[in-house]
């Protein structure tokens, strides 16, 4: 079951152009252009102006893009009995000791001690509060300079990954993946909710929409939502230029390839 509810009004508010045919875009996050969302404050990031991509007002869960200014400070104890996942998207994060600059990744689990968290010259971070996981087997903090961690080819031409975190009791995931201009990209569809951020290149992909491809690009700071089940990719499908996707799931998940949109 998804643990924070997915924005659906933020898909009509920021997508691109839309496709060519004039299609209806799809009923969930895709092709969001992170610029275009307001501004919110956060009660857990004193100071901040964020762009908000999902949150459940219930657990308090909650996906977000953050701009911090010049000589900002806070702590990762703003949200007690919450995940913390953040990834550095520019500029540099301080967190306790450690310096974070863009592909610093940190983690910390559910009722970890709090860090301190600094930002001289100012930082655009992704920052996500999860609900907690029993069958989580992580519980320790994770901190990551990306940079450090190889590329690792996967089954598909073209396309890389480096793994940030994987549970292995949860299935909980949270990985870089790098798409090559050359990259086959099949229709396919997950047993998990997904989320994604483009953190560099551009790229074109097609959500199957009542059984019709929706075609459009994204560009650095592009975001979706996708829900479990959801259908993409395809022919139409490319890396424009070569890109790299930040993607996470809060559960475990197979992806299927034998599907189509639109063909029996």
């Amino acid at each position: 079951m998804n643990r924070f509810k997915i924005l659906i009004g933020l898909t009509i508010a920021a997508l691109g152009v839309g496709c060519a045919s004039g299609r209806e875009p799809p009923a969930y996050p895709a092709f969001v252009i992170s610029d275009e969302l307001p501004d919110l404050f956060l009660v857990t990031m004193p100071g901040v102006r964020a762009k908000e991509y999902a949150s459940d007002i219930r657990t308090r869960s909650a996906s977000n893009r953050i701009d911090l200014p010049e000589s900002w400070s806070g702590t990762t104890g703003g949200a007690p009995g919450k995940s913390l996942e953040i990834f550095v998207v520019s500029g540099e994060l301080k967190l306790a000791d450690i310096a974070l600059t863009a592909g610093g990744y940190a983690y910390t689990p559910p009722r970890s001690l709090g860090f301190n968290l600094e930002a001289e010259s100012g930082a655009t971070i992704l920052y996500f509060l999860g609900d907690p996981d029993v069958k989580a087997q992580i519980r320790s903090p994770i901190i990551l300079d990306s940079g450090l961690v190889d590329w690792r080819a996967t089954d598909s031409i073209g396309i890389f990954e480096k793994e940030l975190r994987m549970d292995p009791g949860s299935g909980e995931r949270t990985w870089l993946v790098r798409y090559e201009p050359d990259a086959e990209i099949p229709w396919q569809s997950s047993s998990a909710m997904l989320e994604g951020y483009l953190v560099s290149g551009q790229f074109q992909d097609s959500e199957c929409v009542a059984g019709e491809p929706y075609t459009d690009i994204y560009l650095p700071g592009g975001y979706f939502g996708r829900p479990v089940d959801a259908v993409h990719g395809g022919p139409a499908a490319a890396a424009i230029q070569e890109s790299t996707w930040f993607l996470r799931r809060q559960s475990e998940s197979t992806t299927n390839l034998d599907v189509e949109c639109g063909l029996e």
